[in-house]
């Protein structure tokens, strides 16, 4: 099929937002799936792994592909959990478009705020679905300003609801100005037509009037058209905000009711008429590693093969299945291709097309498709496949430092080895989980992005590796830095092997801005010594960085500057510079006022206005400070931050203390001193 026939779409939204819902109906009314899948049946499509049926969330990005309007469809199902932003992030870098749910009833929450800056960052277009207009305290308008509000951005209103809570009865199309209504004895397959009614003529004729403002600011001939009190076709409107859309001036919003059927197919509609084909989109940019130069590439199938591993999933029998974006050219089922960011040649066994955790083989992806290859051995997610003509790596993804830990260990010990192995391979899938084997003690650790996320892998070793693990108490991952500057030098010199090696360097720590990371200079002219002994002073001191300073946390926001090197070629050695380095590094941090540094975390509380007072009270003891208390219908909306030490089982206390109404996400902020 060709590429202008093609959608890369994501649907993304907060917990709760209806995300999988809406897209089970989608896959059933394009006939991808038979019956309709329920996340609170536990039987939903995209829901396959058996946490996710359990949990009734998504944890991972499942893609499948469907067909509308002559149009592929791939769809990536994003997680809503914000402890699995790395899932959203990754699959935000591959989409051409997104799908926003928003909660008629909750509107912008947190979490739909975090994925919509996400995809900003990633240029992404994207249409607005407002869901669930059937749920008591819905209000489709106040959605619509906060959208404004919160995201800066311009919504285009398509359609305007009809009824609301119990009342809801189908929507008004704002480009045909007519009624649309589902039938619920063909499980809303059926949409019937009418006229719009006399007691919503006059808002209908407002709010189109709307619209076309809206669009008149790009377009001169609708401008004139409009004028002249010339009729305006639907065809006309969707035109000019298909380009507005791409271009992100615009955002198109409708409403419906996903659960009971009612809207989904305008959904569809607007990913095939509003969000970009892959050859729609400005040439993708890649950095030539031979010779350091960036590339720009046509999205054609004619060019050079480029493309990303956005994901990987281990299967028990196929091995590791890595999902891919194609960019430009083609792969083909059977070939080798080059693995440019590990420089290596690596085997394409077989290609599939996912939906969900079912497959069907096809014998090559081109420029703008989403599939899976089986047969690389060792990929990693971010990295580019290309050719080895034209090596190109493209921009890598970028994910946040986990702030959780805990000691893991297995049932027996002989299953140490295994465990091993499993925790190895999860991290390779997900490029926010991390573990080591503590040097002193030998213990497992593994960290993550919160108690949600390490709770996942736990029961993903038990449940998919059949492997009994037991993990500790949680705790923080905290990290070291230092307070002021120091001018520091260092002289080694040992006697190894009968010969003598010394090193004399001088160089200066400092506190780097905050989130600016851990930095190495070297003012050490060219030629002055060797480039190796340099080379060796910076991995040298890379490791100093990670050892920590009194506590062994990794340290974050240093610069070393290398300023002098004492160089004597009889006795010089890079061990020797290396010692110094490590060495005085330390001497010099302990010199430098060394600190301690928690994470905290950003904290965002929707409760019952009944339960404000409460809870205020409760985050406050916990060491927060409330920063923003913002009022709805029904609902506050807190905004806070505190430390994540004492965050540790405010899920059940939040529970507790609203009658189980009150929900919560939390996301890492910043590190500060303890």
């Amino acid at each position: 099929m060709e590429t202008q026939k093609t959608r890369n779409i994501g649907i993304m939204a907060h917990i709760d937002a209806g995300k999988t819902t809406t897209t089970e109906r989608i896959l059933f009314y394009t006939g991808r799936s038979h019956r309709l899948g329920e996340v609170d049946d536990g039987n939903a499509t995209m829901d396959w792994m058996e946490q996710e049926q359990n949990r009734g969330i998504t944890i991972t990005s499942a893609a499948t592909t469907c067909y509308w309007k002559d149009c592929k469809i791939n769809i990536i199902d994003t997680p809503g959990h914000v402890d699995f932003t790395a899932e959203v992030e990754r699959s935000l870098r591959v989409l051409d478009g997104t799908v926003a749910i928003f909660c008629a009833v909750g509107g912008v929450e947190p979490q739909s705020e975090t994925v919509w800056h996400q995809a900003d960052t990633y240029n992404v277009p994207r249409i607005a679905y407002i869901n669930k207009m059937d749920r008591i305290g819905a209000d489709f308008f106040a959605v619509i300003e906060e959208m404004k509000e919160k995201f800066q951005c311009e919504p285009a209103v398509l359609t305007l609801p009809i009824g609301a809570e119990n009342n809801f009865e189908g929507i008004i199309d704002l480009r045909t100005m007519e009624e649309r209504h589902w039938n619920p004895d063909s499980k809303g397959s059926d949409i019937e037509t009418r006229p719009i009614r006399d007691s919503h003529l006059e808002e209908a004729a407002r709010w189109r009037e709307v619209l076309l403002d809206q669009l008149t600011r790009f377009s001169d001939s609708l401008t004139e058209k409009v004028l002249d009190g010339q009729e305006v076709s639907a065809a006309e409107i969707n035109s000019i905000l298909r380009e507005q859309t791409i271009q992100r001036a615009l955002i198109p919003v409708t409403c419906g009711a996903s659960l009971r059927n009612i809207g989904v197919q305008l959904v569809m509609d607007n990913i095939v008429d509003f969000l970009p084909a892959p050859d729609e989109l400005p040439p993708i940019e890649g950095l030539h590693i031979k010779k350091q130069t960036n590339v720009l590439f046509n999205r054609s199938t004619d060019e050079s093969p480029v493309a990303l591993i956005f994901k990987i999933h281990h299967d028990r029998e196929a091995g590791p299945m890595c999902f891919v974006r194609v960019y430009s050219g083609s792969i083909k089922a059977g070939t080798a291709v080059y693995n440019a960011s590990k420089k290596k040649r690596e085997r394409i066994n077989r290609l599939l097309r996912m939906h969900s955790n079912r497959s069907e083989s096809i014998d090559v992806l081109n420029a703008g498709d989403i599939g899976v290859i089986i047969g690389f051995k060792i990929a990693q997610t971010g990295d580019t496949i290309a050719s080895e003509g034209l090596p190109v790596i493209l921009e890598s993804m970028h994910f946040p430092e986990p702030v959780i830990s805990s000691a893991i260990e297995p049932k027996t010990l002989s299953d140490r080895d295994k465990l091993k192995e499993v925790l190895s391979l999860i991290a390779q899938e997900d490029p926010t989980f991390f573990w080591k084997e503590d040097e002193e003690t030998g213990e497992l650790i593994i960290s993550g992005m919160g108690e949600l996320h390490l709770d996942v892998v736990t029961t993903r070793i038990k449940d998919d590796y059949k492997l009994a693990a037991k993990m500790g108490k949680q705790q923080v991952s905290y990290r070291e830095s230092i307070s002021s500057p120091v001018d520091h030098s260092f002289s080694y010199e040992k006697m190894i092997g009968g010969k003598v090696q010394t090193a004399r360097i001088q160089f200066t720590i400092a506190p780097s801005e905050k989130a600016a990371g851990n930095r190495f200079i070297s003012k050490i002219r060219p030629g002055q010594v060797p480039e190796e002994f340099i080379r060796g002073i910076e991995q040298s001191v890379t490791s100093a960085f990670s050892s920590g300073i009194r506590f062994g946390y990794p340290c974050i926001d240093i610069t070393f500057t290398l300023t002098g090197i004492d160089f004597t070629p009889e006795t010089d050695s890079i061990f020797a510079y290396e010692a110094a380095a490590s060495m005085g590094f330390d001497e010099a941090a302990e010199l430098a006022g060394p600190v301690l540094l928690e994470p905290v975390m950003k904290i965002d509380i929707m409760t019952p206005k009944e339960y404000l007072g409460e809870v205020i009270s409760g985050i406050t003891m916990r060491g927060g400070l409330v920063q923003q208390i913002e009022s709805r219908t029904a609902i506050e909306h807190i905004k806070a931050q505190a430390p994540l030490e004492k965050m540790f089982g405010y899920s059940t206390s939040l529970r507790s203390m609203t009658q189980g109404r009150g929900t919560f996400a939390m996301e890492f902020s910043h590190f500060s001193p303890k």
